[in-house]
């Protein structure tokens, strides 16, 4: 998970000032001196953390904050708006050309992601009602105008190309004139990586840069490679000015040194991170509700916005109607699984809970994403009649569905019961509102 190991300390270090009832500058002094190690541990630039520790520290220990009435709560806002500053404050949105088409041209290191995440970039912008087109200019990666096909056939998205002994500038010079054709609005380049930066990757990469005048230059890069990320972001801004950076596999780096770093180093923005391997997995980057994970705080609002993204208002509407008439299937509980699941991993939505990190049990809560993935084997047995009602369920069909679904026949009789058990407690909650609104007095729910 993003930050894990960052998170527990500075959580650590911030419950420590919390439960002070009057913080000295000594105590400060310490909390800062652990605050250090622990982004240091993160791979965090070393500039970057004495520059953070001394803004934290001088504001700290002033005098609105020490003789406050909580100086500890005091002291973690102040962690907190620094913390924010330091990855870019606001969000940094997509530009918008002020005539279509808007162009982006995608860059980085070969093994970054960067096709990918051209294919997740146009998949986002399809949900905001876009047009985009993407191009293949990557000629020397074999397989990489195949792949950047294969995502386009997937999205129902156009893709341009002119096969692999093209010249990647005229590719995209000749794509400008395409994405008219196509009536598309954003034009994004996917432009050829390298193992490693050197001299003739840039001048083609400034000759596309000038033949096509981008409105966005993004640079992928690899969140786990912590230091070199930054090193990479830094060269790449130097030789083309970047615009915005993506930080890729950001769920897959415990540390997250690069995108406590990027900002700091490069003032280049960072625009999205990718948090999984799918299509939809790529958020925009908000420092503010990032800052307030990693203080253990939650971030609420990012998992609304998956929430709207992931469940369809119109199902959720007809699902109410179906528990209050008691018409609730196993057809339905598996679309409702299949909503969830696709929200992401249930420990990273868990972990954007307010205090989830403080509750014991909760913290270190293992989900098994098997167990879900049993459950859904099971009702997939399950015959049209037995889903819609399992009551009819007998002994030698129970037998069939574990069968079917590799299972032993008590995991197949916990869960009809566990459905029979919150059937029943629809029924009865739909009852007590039901007397609520015929009852003008007296509290509806029954106490005896």
């Amino acid at each position: 998970m993003a930050f894990e190991g960052l998170s527990e300390r500075l959580q650590s270090v911030m419950q420590k000032l919390r439960g002070k009832g009057k913080v000295t500058e000594n105590d400060v002094k310490e909390a800062m001196r652990e605050v250090r190690l622990a982004l240091l541990e993160a791979d965090v630039n070393f500039k970057v953390v004495k520059q953070f520790v001394s803004r934290v520290r001088e504001r700290a220990v002033g005098q609105e904050v020490l003789k406050s009435l909580t100086p500890g709560q005091q002291v973690i806002k102040v962690v907190d708006e620094e913390l924010t500053r330091l990855m870019g404050g606001e969000q940094s949105e997509l530009v918008q050309a002020k005539r279509p088409p808007t162009i982006v041209m995608m860059v980085g290191l070969q093994g970054a992601g960067k096709t990918t995440t051209t294919g997740k970039l146009a998949n986002h912008l399809l949900k905001q009602n876009h047009r985009p087109l993407l191009a293949a200019a990557d000629v020397y990666r074999p397989a990489a105008i195949r792949q950047l096909q294969v995502l386009g056939e997937q999205l129902k998205v156009p893709v341009f190309s002119l096969g692999e002994n093209a010249d990647p500038v005229q590719i995209a010079k000749q794509a400008l004139v395409q994405v008219n054709d196509e009536d598309c609005d954003y034009l994004l380049v996917d432009t050829a990586g390298r193992l490693h930066i050197d001299e003739s990757m840039m001048d083609e990469l400034k000759r596309m840069k000038e033949v096509i005048q981008p409105d966005e230059i993004l640079l992928v890069v690899d969140a786990m490679t912590g230091q070199d990320a930054v090193n990479v972001a830094e060269n790449f801004n130097r030789e083309l000015g970047l615009t915005g950076v993506v930080l890729t596999k950001l769920d897959g780096d415990t540390r997250g040194g690069a995108a406590l770093s990027v900002k700091a180093v490069t003032d280049c923005p960072i625009k999205f991170v990718g948090m999984g391997e799918k299509m939809d997995a790529l958020e925009p980057f908000y420092p503010k509700r990032m800052s307030s994970r990693i203080l253990g705080m939650g971030d609420v609002l990012t998992l609304i916005d998956r929430a709207k993204e992931a469940i369809d208002e119109e199902k959720a509407k007809e699902l109410e109607r179906k528990m209050r008439s008691q018409s609730f299937t196993f057809d339905d509980f598996l679309e409702q699984l299949e909503q969830v699941r696709s929200m992401g991993p249930l420990e990273d939505m868990l972990s954007m809970l307010p205090g989830v990190g403080k509750m014991k049990g909760l913290k270190n809560l293992q989900i098994d994403e098997k167990q879900l993935g049993r459950v859904e084997a099971i009702i997939r047995s399950m015959t049209p009649a037995e889903k819609q009602k399992p009551e009819i369920i007998n002994a030698s069909r129970r037998k069939r569905i574990a069968l079917g679904s590799g299972v032993g026949v008590p995991e197949v009789n916990r869960l009809l019961k566990q459905f029979d058990d919150m059937k029943k407690m629809m029924k009865k909650f739909s009852s007590m509102t039901k007397g609520g609104k015929k009852k003008k007095k007296g509290f509806p729910f029954p106490f005896s």
